[in-house]
């Protein structure tokens, strides 16, 4: 692999960088690197040169008196050789993710097609760390990708633990929106401010809901979908989600269609201080957090308005009960979708009387 792409890269006039990241070593791969190529000039570069050797070195491959350099990881910021469009990395899983992407970035700095071959040893067994840079680095490959490069990184090292000693945080655990908000919490705790939390609502309706990998193949836009999904909070953003889905993947499968009610279901249940939505003896329970309700005034009367059905319990923890005994199993989605879309459509109605009343 190494010798054809040398010798590609030589077959159209160019140059080479062959990144071997031991000094200790490097005079001995030379000589290996000398038997693989012969056809080719070689010349080294590393730190411990000295100063006019190295520079020399350098001038001479940015002369063309060389055809690969083989070199350490001083080639990582400031070069700018047009001819030198191949990149080969030994020992590729030794970087960091940040590391690779700026040794890439020493190619394609001309209208030529360049390439990067970041290798790994045959015997060698990868740490997942290792593997998902390596992933990442092959994955992010438009121009651009610079930010994705950086939040893939956070994601794999962690971000830090800011009020803490450690140097990494377990931000690949939470995801980062999600480290993000909790740092932002802790911060304001430490700092004396009152801290708000956003209400999480949990549905466990027993309901098969989920994006099959014959429909959505790509693992990266199956995530993405989930997350568009997921923010779904009205039925107007279904509606749009839905067309996005039929645009880009055909006909809805069932257990699609029930994420997407999934997910309007938390999204209009979270609006009304709902916390968990779950399957009950003879009903469903809607499990309240009070802290949430946006008038509690006006989410009893709503509540009177809606359905005979539903009974609120005052005991803590307060509840809504959708009281239905002869609801069947494949059911209980849709009926409680409707009767809470139909709570917070009273809800809405009631508020805006009450608010053009005071007008």
């Amino acid at each position: 692999l190494i010798r054809d792409a040398i010798l590609r890269e030589l077959g159209r006039g160019g140059q080479v960088y062959f990144l071997y990241n031991r000094v200790r070593s490097i005079e001995q791969f030379y000589e290996r690197l000398r038997a693989l190529v012969p056809e080719a000039r070689i010349g080294v570069a590393h730190g411990q040169m000295r100063e006019h050797q190295l520079e020399d070195v350098m001038m001479d491959f940015y002369a063309g008196s060389y055809d690969v350099l083989l070199c350490t990881t001083i080639i990582e910021n400031g070069l700018d050789i047009p001819s030198a469009n191949t990149l080969i990395v030994f020992d590729a899983e030794r970087f960091g993710l940040s590391q690779l992407y700026q040794l890439r970035g020493r190619v394609g700095r001309s209208n030529r097609q360049a390439y990067a071959y970041f290798t790994v040893r045959m015997d060698r067994i990868l740490s997942e760390a290792a593997q998902q840079r390596l992933n990442a680095i092959r994955e992010f490959t438009e121009f651009g990708a610079g930010f994705r490069i950086a939040m893939r990184d956070l994601e794999i090292r962690g971000a830090g633990n800011i009020l803490g000693p450690e140097q990494h945080g377990h931000l690949a655990t939470v995801g980062y929106d999600m480290y993000c908000r909790l740092m932002e919490e802790t911060l304001a705790e430490v700092q004396g401010k009152r801290v708000t939390r956003e209400l999480e609502t949990r549905v466990d309706l027993r309901v098969d809901a989920y994006l099959p990998a014959e429909y959505v193949s790509e693992e990266k836009q199956r995530m993405e979908m989930y997350k568009r999904i997921a923010s779904i909070t009205s039925d107007d953003e279904r509606a749009d989600v839905t067309d996005e889905l039929i645009d880009r993947y055909g006909e809805l499968p069932d257990v699609v269609n029930t994420l997407l009610d999934v997910s309007l279901l938390r999204g209009v249940c979270n609006r009304m201080g709902i916390s968990q939505i779950a399957r009950s003896k003879g009903g469903v329970t809607l499990r309240l957090d009070e802290r949430y309700i946006p008038d509690p005034a006006l989410f009893l009367q709503a509540i009177a308005e809606t359905d005979g059905r539903l009974l609120l319990s005052a005991r803590p923890p307060a509840a809504l009960t959708l009281r239905d005994p002869s609801l069947q199993e494949r059911d209980v989605l849709r009926e409680t979708l409707k009767v809470t879309r139909k709570l917070q459509s009273n809800m809405d109605r009631l508020a805006a009387q009450r608010d053009g009343g005071a007008q």
